[in-house]
């Protein structure tokens, strides 16, 4: 063979490698790579050494990432393009902080304007709203309300001008199947009491605390409404942790504000906090709801509280969920690791120290903590008792050690995402809101779900 037919053949060869590597990027990224979800069971399908091409009209820009590696006789670039799969319509992941400016009376901790992110929807899906409650605790005191006041969770002067949209918000089909073209809102949470506070003056003499949540909650609606919420056709309220808790306290109050729209649900993501016993005897969580309603007054937002119950009794899901009459989805793990952390083993509870590697990584509870937890998924399974029976609500309880997963692209509706009966919470969710199946799917215990995508913390969650 001559040098030149040797050289040959190694080009060939070397174009053929580059193509087999971008095949492999794309059947990691959504893109031609079969069904999103095969059986695990199944083997996995040889790459094609195809390249898809899509008409000039839908054709995007190619991402670039970083690959270095070598391949054969061929050194690939240092950045290998990767193509990736598109619903129709513009992509717009970011979109920016809008800002409510109603004078004083509607206004975040310290006092600034609230805000929210739009991201307009498009095709089929432009006529419907899907909108999003953000979470991140509460603050229980001045102290803990006023180190809130210099984050992003007290203040709009603090919040990112965009916001990052996936999971549940994500416009990317393959990883939305059921919503991604739908006008969705985040709501940005500012108040430090899951949108319910109702004080009326300014708090602390002009040094700036305003518990206006409740306030908060009706002038975004209102101002939505007028946006082309009010002609939605199908409407879906979401929240993730205080958000979710958010979510119970005010489904009903959106569906009374959509009285033309024909469907209005609600969805709850991680947002089922328990009223139980922590590790030492305590119930720490009853404590900390206890001074969070007499903070921001939010008594007067339950009618449904009796006169013999503490007022932090009331701000427990369990109660609140109760007189709620439209229909909502039940998204949560049995294992929530912010639970664990803060309800189930709080600061004061563990003297010794003993659950520090538990609350973060669950692989490394002992089999008596392992124990504990299962009490803890029992008294959950407990709670939502009374809510399975009702014929329009819906569930989705896994064996997962996490917390909010509408909100993870990896956790929503990826390859990665746990299943119960091959379903992922996107799909179990989707089925639900179009009423294509009853939906109340309850995981076994742990560890008996190998799809489970368990985070394993670096350092523990913070409490406010």
């Amino acid at each position: 063979m001559t040098v030149r037919s040797r050289l040959r053949r190694r080009r060939r060869r070397g174009r053929r490698n580059i193509s087999v590597v971008l095949s492999r990027i794309r059947s990691t990224t959504g893109t031609d790579a079969g069904p999103l979800h095969p059986p695990p069971s199944a083997a996995p399908s040889r790459p094609t050494t195809r390249r898809r091409i899509r008409p000039r009209a839908a054709r995007r820009r190619p991402r670039a990432h970083a690959l270095p590696l070598r391949h054969g006789p061929c050194s690939l670039p240092a950045r290998v393009p990767v193509l990736r799969a598109s619903p129709p319509g513009p992509r717009r992941h970011h979109p920016r902080l809008r800002r409510h400016r109603q004078g004083r009376s509607v206004v975040c901790l310290d006092g600034t304007p609230p805000a929210y992110h739009f991201l307009p929807g498009f095709g089929d899906g432009s006529h419907n709203w899907l909108l999003h409650l953000e979470g991140g605790s509460w603050c229980r005191s001045f102290e803990s309300c006023a180190r809130r006041k210099k984050t992003n969770l007290g203040s709009s002067a603090h919040m990112d001008t965009r916001a990052e949209f996936v999971g549940i918000l994500s416009d990317d089909q393959s990883q939305n199947p059921d919503f991604y073209n739908w006008n969705k809102v985040k709501i940005r949470y500012c108040d430090g009491a899951s949108f319910s506070g109702h004080v009326q003056d300014e708090v602390k003499n002009g040094t700036g605390f305003f518990f206006r949540g409740q306030r908060i909650w009706e002038a975004v609606m209102a101002e939505l409404l007028s946006k082309g919420l009010a002609r939605a056709k199908q409407a879906f309220l979401t929240g993730c942790s205080a958000g979710g808790l958010s979510t119970y306290i005010h489904c009903d109050d959106f569906r009374a504000v959509l009285p033309n729209t024909p469907t209005v649900k609600c969805l709850a993501d991680g947002g089922f906090f328990l009223d139980v016993e922590d590790i030492s005897g305590r119930r720490y969580m009853r404590g900390f709801y206890n001074d969070v309603a007499r903070l921001q007054d939010v008594h007067k937002r339950f009618p449904h509280c009796s006169s013999d119950m503490e007022p932090g009794q009331c701000f427990f899901p369990q109660e609140v969920a109760k007189s709620i009459t439209t229909p909502m989805f039940i998204l949560n793990p049995a294992y929530d690791v912010w639970q664990v952390e803060h309800v189930l083993s709080p600061e004061g509870s563990d003297p010794q120290n003993l659950w520090q590697n538990c609350r973060t990584d669950i692989t490394k509870c002992s089999s008596k903590q392992l124990e504990v937890l299962q009490g803890f998924r029992k008294a959950l399974l407990d709670a939502i008792n009374e809510f399975k029976k009702r014929r329009d609500w819906g569930m989705f309880i896994d064996s997962c050690f996490i917390h909010c997963q509408s909100m993870k692209a990896l956790a929503w509706h990826s390859p990665s995402a746990a299943r119960i009966n091959n379903k992922t919470a996107a799909e179990a969710v989707g089925d639900w809101f179009f009423d294509r199946r009853e939906v109340k799917e309850i995981d076994c215990e742990y560890p008996c779900n190998p799809t489970c995508y368990n985070v394993v913390l670096d350092q523990p969650y913070k409490e406010d």
